[in-house]
């Protein structure tokens, strides 16, 4: 062997000398990366690939009284497709199934989605998007076509589901219903009945493991959470569908009618103080349409005007300082006070009147004369009578934002000598629309003040979880027999004062009116408008419902923006038809009393069900319901449209034409 030889064999040597160390070092790494450092490792990739994802649980609803839906979680599901995830055979076995099924769903040619399915699988594209914002119904029939329904893995379907909230009456009642919205920072922020009661309506949130598989997206690593969501509890509200809808269109109908800013109108029942109806509408600047925009019955305080007038006349009459027969003179409706004049709004007319007449008439006057004599050396026996009723202080309620009412305190910086004068007829004091109500339902209920409540329970299905119960605010705001006298002349308020113009021989109502002054001192009072409201009962023999009506500047253009002529209509309007128009409330006086158009409606309808034979009969003109009778007892599958109440003004068949059992026939109602 040569030396040159010996040379190449030694290099060759050295070279798989090197090779085997160097493969032993991998090999060794390997080893270390596997057997000591593996665990790190593996669980760095967990991390990274595998991350746990929240399942918010499905939110309780929300009903009305007379369980109606007034708010509910609809799932809107979202369908992507892995198409990597089925096996080679799978895919090409069903991908014409599958196509021909997705166009049938979305009514676009099969074509369209061979080839986009085929394109996807060819990409490796594995998050394909297949529908978004789809009902449950479509969701359903997507997740059983071909190959989707083999599910995450060999069939590559990955499901989402978000909560969209609905509110299926509309914005009736919005406001305190609630919505869920987010503050400034992006966090979430409920506010009314949702917010007030969350921790029953949220549930608890389950939770799901999920693989990261491309451009940031995860799926399911299973077909079953590892936390299973549970769904929030129903709340039940107080509020009643059928009330709510006529304050609501009350108060709308006013405020159109006056060209007003804003109002409220709240119906409480009075020996519970549920919340049976509350709307607050106001006008939108850009549209000028009336919508819920604040709720302004519980956080708007301001100075009520003539309807703490009330407080006037328990105070004297519980502190036995006068009688309701004690005359003053009205001194020609002006009277002065450390340089100011307290006026009336009508300074002609009998002059010298009882306080009770006083209160009918609301002359400022007279109730400023009987509660400055009365009380004006120790303001504060006035002052701790209201504070007593609880008006000095909120009424606690659990939904956000109530207003903070404000009673100046004798002793304090903020009381002067025009605090107590003022404070007789409603001025230098704050409080709420609610705040008011709940005083005056107080005097309805014979002395007993109760908080007012939103919501009655909270039920799981048909099981109730929690109740909530009447709370007494004050168990006894005065005696029986101030009661008894603030209901007489709360009751001749409607018969023969201020309210007159809505009084009704048909019911009783009793009640104040109120019209104050806003921004009266301020820019030298040429912002000055008017606040006009009614706060009452009815009927007054046994108070059912207290009701509060405030509108906010009213048009002054006619000259009609009193209490009575803004708010009391608002008032007489939902008393009449909760027990006038409500069939539910009639007293039914004569059962053997006949009435000609019921007895005309039927003659009609049996003369044509006698004569029914095996032809279409003529319906056109019969109430729709009778329509529906008829037809349906001759075997026919009857279709209404329009308004199911009125008369048949059209039929699909004509009369004469030969009867088909099963047929199906369609009526147009007007």
């Amino acid at each position: 062997m040569t030396k040159e030889h010996n040379s190449i064999s030694h290099r060759i040597y050295f070279v798989a000398f090197v090779m085997f160390l160097f493969a032993a070092l991998i090999v060794y790494k390997l080893t270390n990366i596997q057997w000591v450092h593996g665990e790190h490792y593996r669980a760095l990739a967990k991390k990274q690939d595998i991350k746990t994802f929240v399942i918010p649980a499905n939110r309780g609803n929300i009903y009305s009284s007379d369980g109606s839906l007034l708010a509910t979680s609809i799932p809107i599901y979202m369908v992507h497709f892995d198409a990597t995830s089925p096996s080679e055979a799978t895919f090409n076995k069903n991908i014409n199934a599958l196509s021909d099924s997705l166009g049938s769903l979305f009514t676009k040619n099969s074509s369209f989605y061979e080839n986009k399915l085929k394109a996807a699988r060819q990409n490796n594209n594995r998050y394909l998007l297949l529908g978004k914002d789809l009902s449950y119904t479509q969701y359903s029939r997507l997740k059983s076509f071909p190959i989707l329904k083999l599910g995450i893995y060999k069939g590559g379907r990955i499901d989402s589901i978000i909560e969209v909230r609905k509110h299926p009456i509309g914005q009736i009642a919005q406001r305190t219903v609630g919505y869920i919205g987010t503050d400034k920072n992006g966090n979430p922020n409920a506010v009314g009945i949702e917010g007030a009661y969350g921790k029953y309506l949220d549930g608890k949130n389950g939770k799901v493991l999920k693989q990261k598989i491309a451009k940031g997206q995860y799926k399911p690593i299973r077909d079953n959470s590892e936390v299973e969501p549970v769904d929030g509890y129903d709340v039940i509200s107080t509020l009643d569908v059928y009330i709510q809808d006529i304050a609501h269109h009350a108060l709308l109908q006013s405020l159109q009618k006056n060209k007003a800013e804003h109002g409220c109108v709240i119906v409480m029942e009075t020996k519970t103080g549920y919340v049976k109806a509350i709307s607050n509408l106001g006008r939108t600047e850009k549209d000028s349409v009336y919508m819920e925009r604040l709720n302004y019955a519980i956080r708007e305080s301001g100075e009520p005007g003539s309807t703490f007038k009330l407080v006037d006349m328990i105070a004297l009459l519980d502190d036995n300082k006068v009688d309701t027969s004690k005359v003053y003179d009205r001194k020609g409706g002006s009277i002065p006070f450390s340089g100011y004049n307290v006026v009336d709004s009508h300074r002609e007319g009998v002059q010298k009147i009882s306080l009770a007449r006083g209160f009918e008439i609301s002359s400022n006057t007279v109730m400023v004369q009987a509660v400055n004599e009365n009380y004006k050396n120790n303001p504060k026996q006035f002052v701790d009578r209201i504070n007593k009723m609880g008006l000095n202080k909120p009424l606690g309620l659990p939904l956000k934002g109530e207003g903070i009412p404000k009673i100046p305190q004798p002793g304090t910086k903020k009381w002067n000598g025009l605090s107590l004068p003022w404070m007789a007829f409603g001025y230098g004091v704050e409080v709420t629309a609610l705040q008011t109500l709940t005083l005056y339902n107080a005097i309805a209920n014979n002395g007993e003040m109760i908080k007012p409540q939103f919501v009655s329970e909270i039920k799981e299905w048909n099981k109730t979880i929690k109740k909530f119960e009447k709370e007494v605010i004050n168990p006894k705001i005065c005696s029986e027999g101030t009661v008894k006298k603030l209901k007489a002349v709360m009751e001749n308020v409607v018969k023969r004062g201020t309210a007159k113009s809505i009084y009704s021989k048909d019911f009783s109502m009793a009640g104040k009116t109120g019209t104050a002054q806003g921004n009266y001192g301020i820019n030298g009072g040429t912002d000055k408008h008017y606040i006009s409201s009614f706060v009452g009962f009815f009927p007054v023999e046994e108070p059912k419902y207290t009701c509060i009506v405030v509108v906010h500047k009213p048009s002054t253009a006619s000259g009609l923006y009193y209490g009575a002529d803004v708010a009391g209509p608002v008032f007489k309007r939902i008393a009449q038809k909760i027990f006038t128009d409500s069939p539910t409330t009639n007293e039914v006086k004569d059962l053997n009393k006949k009435s000609g158009s019921q007895e005309s409606r039927y003659n009609a309808y049996f003369a044509k069900a006698q004569n029914a034979t095996s032809k279409i009969p003529n319906v056109k003109g019969m109430p729709a319901m009778d329509a529906v009778s008829l037809l349906e007892n001759m075997g026919l599958r009857v279709k209404l449209k329009g308004n199911v109440v009125g008369k048949v003004k059209s039929q699909s068949i004509s009369s004469g034409q030969p009867l088909q059992r099963n047929g199906m026939i369609e009526l147009v109602v007007i």
